[in-house]
């Protein structure tokens, strides 16, 4: 940890930089980009009925968008107001009236009609539902009827055949602690949150190679930062504020590297719309962009590291800090000789770059006093993506960009709540504050007074493949409860995950509105429970950002949806359902209650209960952790890992295949088309290249298909590597194989390899088993 203090936002330069404009044309006239002024006015249109209210939640809530941390308009990185088309998407969410009865209690055929994002806009869920099998549309319950039902189910089955799930829409600090301690008070650890299914290698990494499990840095270490590395990231599409960041960046001399098999348009040139000169002319963000292959990263981390080595063999320190490496790092012996002895055809081949560009970044970084290095999903969504992470960390190591201004590691968050979810336990490898493991259970049951269960608890997607063991199998999922979530269109194999849902006993669906998967049927009932979002909740809510800091968003005044609780307090009162002398053992009443007891449960979390007053932040862990280039490992140095080269097993005549995301908020979609690109829900990026080996046009119909599954979509021609496409993700979830985790952090793999072909060929010969016959050879090839 770090004892510097973050010191507030700084200002951005009021003079104009013609450089950086990407066109004198006004408002990009003529360009493929996003409309801000109208998207705004359509968003303000959709609000009309709370106009007031919908003020309110932006001037005084914390942003429940992405993780950047706005609170109210404002920020700790820069001066002035922010605001972005991400926060507007969502902000409907809140301000929406409940679900109208003949609509809400309509035939679940009528209602199974729509996709999620028509069922968003019907509106708010208003009361407890229930639906049990055989009929036909959703009935009212009781608060205390659901409940009962619920707690009977748990009471009945072993705590092994309970499972608890919380995605991140919104939710705050306190839920999670809340879920956290009410699951294990209910004898289960399968708890799990949607962070760990994006980010898990992340903290699993940065554990074992620097010993933290957040970002080392801040948002203000871009600022000026010599080189600001995004790695599988695309952070001007999700996290759309994050331009203004990289604008300030610029402005300071920052150069803005990319690393991602697409050239993604967004990362490229950017109208950022609080700005009135990018707004006018544009940004150029990226200086360059370096088109890895899908699951390249690590040779093409490799390749730099071997430039380096060789470099030092020509002159010493030329490329390592070797003051750092020696006083704060183990292992560079060892790295140094696995490196050494990578061959450099197999590092071009499996990166899709040249031992001349791998040069060009190598000696970027080798001339960088600082660089900070950025990344999310791109990098962590492979089966080896631990290994991923701990490459950047070694880069980062054998440079000394840790620990200091202007440096650092940075996994960008996608959602306001999700850096809380881990540390305050509902994750199967956590308890608040520290790990599942001997100490942390002492600590916690000393803590909380009553005895934790021991046994590892399962990924959630595990839970769901358990949901189809034996009924008398003693991990059999009968009791599924899921704040939040639509797995239907999150996970690999949507008809296996089906199959999962409706072979549960019970399901519980605590949620703002109905989606897809609440539509699915269950052996015994499906229970609807209505939550209030976090601008709701009495007593207020705190979040935790990318950059560990911990914000109150105050209850603010409104219309209060119907009969929604908040989450908190749901669970709180499952328990005393489920054993009257819970009620003692959970041991709160309200938000500030939840709040003093996380500050003893979380040791970084001592400030929080002190959190009560609009604008009321701080920031656990300092500036900067691993401050100085002390890490909390057990001997204080960081861990230089020597990463093996995974086996990336793409037939000849196959593509790589991954998944990307459009103009969505993980899984809402709030357009067909892609502001950015032009591109739709069903276009499948590829090189122009390929387009004209496979004798395509761009919108010409196509057929992606493998061993797991098919896609129908359109040829779209892009800059991206040859060899690789990508699909939009939840439509190309059906090509994902089905139980494939990474080993170590146990998150799903979003990638596969798979054959493309005009659908006029696909359909003319699916009827001479030709389809058939090159799926069993796909599997021969893969297997």
């Amino acid at each position: 940890m770090g004892t510097t203090k973050h010191t507030g936002p700084i200002g951005l330069p009021k003079s104009l930089d013609p450089k950086l404009w990407v066109s004198k044309a006004p408002f990009g006239l003529g360009k493929v980009k996003p409309h801000h002024i109208k998207e705004t006015l359509k968003i303000a249109w959709e609000n009309r009925d709370q106009l007031p209210y919908a003020y309110r939640i932006l001037t005084q809530g914390v942003c429940d968008g992405c993780a950047l941390g706005v609170s109210g308009l404002y920020d700790q990185t820069l001066e002035g107001p922010h605001v972005c088309t991400t926060r507007l998407n969502v902000l409907r969410l809140n301000t929406m009236p409940e679900i109208q009865p003949e609509v809400l209690h309509q035939d679940i055929g009528e209602l199974r009609k729509m996709d999620s994002t028509a069922l968003r806009k019907l509106g708010r869920i208003p009361y407890p539902l229930i639906r049990r099998p055989g009929e036909t549309h959703f009935s009212r319950l009781s608060w205390d009827e659901a409940l009962d039902t619920i707690a009977a189910k748990i009471r009945a089955i072993d705590p092994l055949q309970l499972a608890f799930y919380l995605t991140a829409r919104g939710i705050t600090n306190e839920s999670y602690y809340a879920a956290a301690k009410v699951a294990r008070l209910l004898g289960t650890n399968h708890i799990d949150n949607a962070s760990r299914i994006c980010h898990s290698p992340s903290k699993t990494a940065l554990k074992r190679s620097v010993g933290i499990g957040a970002s080392s840095c801040n948002y203000k270490d871009w600022i000026g930062t010599d080189v600001l590395v995004f790695w599988g990231s695309v952070a001007a599409n999700n996290q759309p504020v994050s331009t203004k960041y990289m604008y300030a960046a610029k402005r300071k001399g920052t150069k803005i590297i990319v690393i991602n098999p697409y050239h993604e348009p967004s990362m490229d040139q950017y109208w950022i719309p609080s700005i009135p000169e990018s707004a006018l002319f544009g940004t150029r963000l990226a200086d360059d962009f370096y088109g890895v292959h899908i699951g390249g990263d690590i040779a093409f981390m490799n390749g730099v590291m071997k430039h380096w080595f060789e470099m030092e063999e020509q002159k010493k320190g030329s490329a390592i800090d070797h003051n750092f490496v020696q006083a704060h790092t183990n292992g560079y012996e060892e790295l140094k000789a696995h490196v050494m002895e990578q061959d450099w055809v197999l590092l071009e081949q499996s990166s899709g770059l040249s031992r001349e560009r791998m040069l060009e970044f190598a000696c970027l970084l080798a001339s960088a006093k600082s660089a900070v290095f950025v990344w999310s999903m791109g990098l962590t969504q492979h089966r080896f993506g631990t290994d991923n992470i701990s490459q950047v960390a070694n880069l980062a190591l054998l440079r000394g960009f840790l620990g200091r201004e202007h440096c650092g590691l940075m996994p960008i968050r996608g959602h306001s709540g999700v850096q809380g979810s881990g540390e305050m336990g509902a994750d199967p490898f956590s308890l608040p504050g520290g790990e599942f493991n001997t100490k942390g259970i002492e600590r916690m049951e000393q803590l909380w007074g009553f005895k934790l269960p021991r046994w590892q608890g399962d990924i959630v997607g595990v839970s769901l493949e358990n949901s189809m063991l034996p009924d008398e199998h003693e991990r059999k999922l009968k009791l599924f409860y899921t704040s939040g979530g639509n797995f239907l269109e999150t996970m690999p194999d949507p008809d296996f995950v089906r199959g999962c849902l409706e072979n549960v006993d019970i399901r519980v669906h605590q949620d703002i509105v109905l989606n897809t998967s609440t539509l699915a049927d269950a052996r015994e009932a499906v229970i609807v429970l209505p939550a209030m979002t976090r601008y709701e909740q009495p007593g207020g809510g705190t979040s935790t950002s990318t950059e560990r800091m911990v914000y109150y968003s105050p209850e603010i005044r409104g219309p209060r949806v119907g009969e929604a609780r908040a989450e908190w307090s749901i669970y709180a009162e499952l328990a005393a359902k489920v054993n009257p002398a819970y009620k003692a053992r959970v041991g709160f009443e309200n938000a500030a209650d939840i709040r003093k007891e996380i500050a003893e449960a979380a040791a970084n979390y001592n400030g929080i209960q002190d959190l009560s007053e609009r604008g009321d932040v701080f920031q656990w862990g300092g500036a900067w952790l691993c401050e100085d280039g002390i890490c909390p490992t057990e001997d204080g140095r960081g861990n230089l890992i020597p990463i093996e080269q995974p086996e990336l097993r793409k037939p000849e005549g196959h593509f790589r295949v991954t998944t990307r995301r459009g103009k969505q908020f993980n899984s809402m979609i709030y357009s067909e088309t892609d502001p950015f690109n032009g591109a739709d829900r069903y276009d499948v990026l590829m090189s122009q290249e390929d387009a004209d080996d496979l004798r395509l046009k761009e919108g010409d119909a196509i057929v992606v298909y493998n061993q797991y599954g098919l896609l129908h979509g359109r040829a779209k021609p892009v800059l991206i590597g040859r060899g690789n496409i990508e699909v939009h993700w939840p439509e190309g979830n059906s090509l994902i194989p089905k139980g494939v985790y990474e080993p170590q952090a146990g998150i799903p793999e979003y990638n596969t390899a798979a054959v493309v072909e005009k659908a006029e060929t696909f359909h003319a010969f699916k009827d001479t088993k030709y389809v058939e016959k090159r799926i069993t050879e796909l599997e021969t090839e893969m297997g």
